[in-house]
């Protein structure tokens, strides 16, 4: 995939609570082309999974961290976006909110997204309930404060980066089942183990200065 975008959790567990929270990117996963379903019938998109860890205070200033092979480390969250910066797609708006500004149509042909990695902006998190279950999700994005800018806290998490055009299997393996499950049903991932992807139809649409990237 080339992390190239073109104009065409809930559970048991500690949760990300809602507000706006300082956000560093640092993974960010190919996914590959998944079947999707939505008001328009089912239709196959390339996905991508982009991550942050968050720094700040709930609302009982508990410090946004949780505790990880005995260490202390930021909480995370993630989205998954369809690979694509058409005008309507969820990738494009939010990307130009945490950019502070939209793209230009030459942008838009071509945008190298492996540049978020690394980029710091605001995470508005809301929560819903779905089978009596709680999740976290990313609501939107802004830019940094200016007065945040030159005090942007340390980031904590290596960063992850893994494109199904050339898979790296060190950074596969440290997937949870379900993630690395997710990325077994694409073509994409078929193809890097040298086999043809089955019931795959190529002819089925995809969907849809102080600037940090």
């Amino acid at each position: 995939m080339g992390f190239v975008a073109k104009d065409s959790g809930g559970g048991n567990f500690k949760r990300v609570p809602a507000g706006v929270h300082i956000g560093r990117c640092y993974s960010l996963i190919d996914l590959g082309t998944q079947l999707t379903s939505g008001q328009y019938g089912e239709k196959m998109q390339h996905k991508i999974r982009i991550g942050w860890e968050l720094f700040g205070e709930d609302e009982q200033g508990a410090p946004l961290t949780i505790e990880v092979d005995g260490k202390e480390m930021p909480m995370t969250i993630s989205k998954n976006y369809t690979v694509s910066l058409g005008e309507k797609d969820y990738l494009r708006k939010d990307l130009a909110a945490w950019r502070g500004k939209d793209f230009t149509d030459e942008e838009a042909k071509a945008f190298d997204i492996s540049k978020l990695v690394g980029a710091y902006c605001m995470v508005n998190v809301t929560t819903s309930e779905t089978n009596g279950k709680t999740y976290s999700n990313v609501a939107g994005l802004t830019p940094i404060p200016a007065a945040l800018k030159n005090s942007k806290p340390a980031g904590v998490h290596a960063f992850v980066k893994f494109d199904l055009d050339a898979p790296d299997m060190t950074v596969f393996s440290t997937f949870h089942a379900q993630l690395q499950e997710t990325i077994k049903k694409s073509p994409e991932w078929a193809r890097s183990q040298g086999r043809e992807p089955e019931g795959y139809d190529e002819g089925v649409p995809a969907g849809e200065s102080d600037i940090p990237f």
